[in-house]
């Protein structure tokens, strides 16, 4: 909490006679400059602390004396610019566009992101008329990838289009898709994968599955082909919610991990004690978790048809499989 330009808020102490409210109700009354639902963000973003510990819950009831400290990131610009970013059109008309994005490339803008995004890209391609829809911030944008995940995005272009494919994403009707190289082979080979996902409390940057609260989450999956003796295994997912971070914490609960996932993952190095220093090499440096959103089926929100798109496994992934496949 110690970013660049940050502004710090140190409330004075809860009063006797305020014991008992909602942080998020008690921290709104004594920072009138922003809202609730602003600070409630910020609790759940891990930016508000109570004697330096993380505080996870917007409804902690609080306490006589307590002193919390709040910490404020700048905000993205409210318009973001249009800039100039190659993109992979896998389709284009007059509602939406789908794009194959590649790793490494940001959605939209965010506290130490605030330009060269798919949504810079989207707005010099698709021109100005791009710019109200969705939201100043986040226009035409209706789900997103990870920056180090690759792979099918969809986003629309007008409001209509916006509308009808937010319904499609908030029904869970979409069809998608990823395949991933994890760490050991799944048992059963095939399966789904249940357990609320919310802000992890010992971490609340990162996700984790949580016994209370957090909001729902199943992901089923299949084991698609094993490598290097069951140390590595491409695994497909389909999700039936889509979470932050769904896959990567899914996987990570059942014991298997992404590769290259710095966040939620380790190296198995006990596993490549036998292995050629090249493939040691590659698994251990791999730069990004190998996760891959292959499939996105919709239905096209002004027309109706069935609109389906596949994107091959990346070259980056790929050259990886090549090496286990050898091993």
């Amino acid at each position: 909490m110690n970013e660049t330009n940050s502004r710090h808020y140190a409330p004075e102490p809860v009063s006797p006679d305020e014991a008992g409210q909602r942080l998020d109700k008690w921290l709104a009354t004594r920072l009138p400059d922003l809202s609730r639902s602003r600070i409630k963000g910020l609790i759940e973003d891990g930016r508000v602390s109570l004697d330096g510990a993380t505080i996870a819950d917007p409804s902690c009831r609080v306490k006589p004396g307590q002193s919390f400290q709040v910490c404020v990131p700048p905000d993205a610009p409210a318009i973001p610019e249009a800039q100039e970013i190659a993109l992979s059109v896998v389709h284009e008309d007059e509602d939406l566009i789908v794009i194959d994005k590649p790793p490494g490339l940001v959605v939209h803008p965010a506290p130490g992101n605030l330009d060269f995004t798919l949504v810079n890209a989207l707005l010099a391609h698709c021109g100005e008329s791009l710019a109200g829809i969705g939201g100043v911030r986040r226009p035409g944008i209706v789900h997103r990838l990870d920056k180090d995940t690759s792979g099918l995005l969809v986003a629309a272009k007008t409001d209509l289009a916006h509308r009808g494919l937010s319904e499609q994403f908030a029904a869970h009707t979409l069809e998608r898709a990823y395949r991933a190289l994890v760490w050991g082979v799944p048992s059963p080979s095939a399966g789904e994968i249940e357990g609320n996902i919310g802000r992890n409390p010992r971490d609340r940057k990162t996700m984790a599955v949580v016994a209370g609260g957090g909001k729902t989450a199943l992901t089923r999956y299949r084991v698609v082909q094993i490598y290097a003796g069951g140390a590595v295994s491409l695994v497909e997912c389909r999700l039936a919610t889509g979470r932050t971070h769904q896959i990567r914490v899914h996987m990570t609960s059942i014991g298997h991990s992404l590769v290259g996932d710095k966040t939620y993952g380790r190296v198995r190095s006990g596993r490549m004690a036998s292995f050629p220093e090249e493939a040691r090499a590659a698994l251990t440096t791999f730069p990004r978790q190998a996760l891959h959103a292959f499939l996105l089926g919709f239905q096209h929100p002004t027309k109706g048809c069935t609109l389906r798109f596949e994107s091959a496994i990346p070259p980056d992934i790929n050259a990886l499989i090549k090496i286990l496949e050898r091993v």
